[in-house]
């Protein structure tokens, strides 16, 4: 347990999380909240709400608890690692793995995957010492996934991506013939309102979803197409391309029930991806080779067409 204490001063005004924020920068302000919450932060000796505004001259001390250890068994699973530093690692997801435990995927996950990989080289995610999930990507897309090994860099990628300034190119292959070069899909996604399991374009209840495409290749009823998101909404491509009536190859959820090719699900590629580095402040990118199944799929429609 750790604990901190600060004086106001020149920040009359300011909601306390906001406070600690500044004062405690390893920490990130959804965790602050949390320990506000729990109440780990006092004010004059008098337990607050994050609403709180600071007065000049309080006295704040805030509470640290020891990291705690998560429930997530660490497996050893091998992963395609395409970077890693102190900082950041960023993965080549494979088909069917599923990124967090749930319920019926409580291991064989990435996070499982991640956890052993990284053993004693990862610090604190919000108290818990764990990976950071900054994005995520369906259990059968495969492709670059970035995940976090601190607080501080899963709070900066994460404003990056509220920001839209992550660059996230995915390739994918469509249902019929895209007759125009590029386009935009600009609809709002939401749950889809009888399936709660789907998402749909909900005009009502969606939240502002954008996908830019070009076209790659076309092979008469296909089309290889390259999707780059401005946002990254629950099954954002695969329900805004079904919208314009190109439904992703494989996708039996959003695409036709029945599909001409022996596929596990969507043929969706995590192919590009871009940051700014959370320590350096350095633009990188970093490119997942399209899998096996991806090449060998259009190397058969390039012999059809």
């Amino acid at each position: 347990m750790q604990i901190k204490e600060f004086q106001s001063e020149e920040n009359a005004g300011e909601r306390i999380d906001k406070f600690l924020t500044e004062k405690v920068p390893e920490l990130s302000r959804s965790y602050i909240q949390k320990l506000i919450k729990e109440k780990n932060v006092k004010v004059n000796s008098t337990v607050i709400k994050s609403n709180y505004k600071v007065a000049k001259g309080d006295q704040i001390q805030i509470t640290i608890p020891d990291l705690t250890e998560p429930d997530i068994l660490p497996e050893n699973i091998p992963l395609d690692i395409l970077y890693e530093d102190d900082d950041i690692l960023v993965v080549n997801k494979p088909k069917g793995m599923v990124v967090h435990p749930a319920a019926g995927h409580y291991t064989g996950t990435l996070v499982n995957a991640i956890m052993y990989h990284c053993k004693d080289r990862l610090s604190g995610i919000n108290g818990v010492m764990r990976p950071g999930i900054v994005h995520r990507i369906d259990m059968d897309t495969t492709g670059s996934l970035l995940v976090c090994k601190n607080d501080t860099a899963h709070q900066i990628l994460a404003e990056q991506l509220k920001e839209h300034s992550i660059k996230r190119i995915y390739h994918a292959i469509v249902h019929g013939n895209i007759k125009e070069d590029s386009g935009t899909v600009n609809a709002p996604i939401g749950r889809h309102p009888i399936d709660r399991k789907k998402m749909s374009i909900n005009e009502k209840n969606g939240r502002n979803a954008v996908t830019h495409y070009r076209v790659l290749e076309r092979f008469g009823d296909y089309t290889y197409i390259a999707c780059e998101l401005e946002t990254g909404r629950t099954h954002q491509i695969r329900v805004h391309m079904a919208s314009i009536h190109h439904p992703l190859l494989g996708d039996c959820v959003y695409g036709p029930a029945k599909c001409p090719w022996t596929l596990q699900g969507q043929t969706l590629h995590a192919k590009i991806l871009g940051i700014i580095h959370p320590r350096t402040g350095k633009y990188m990118e970093f490119d997942a080779p399209l899998p096996e199944y991806f090449e060998n799929l259009l190397k058969k429609l390039r012999k059809m067409s």
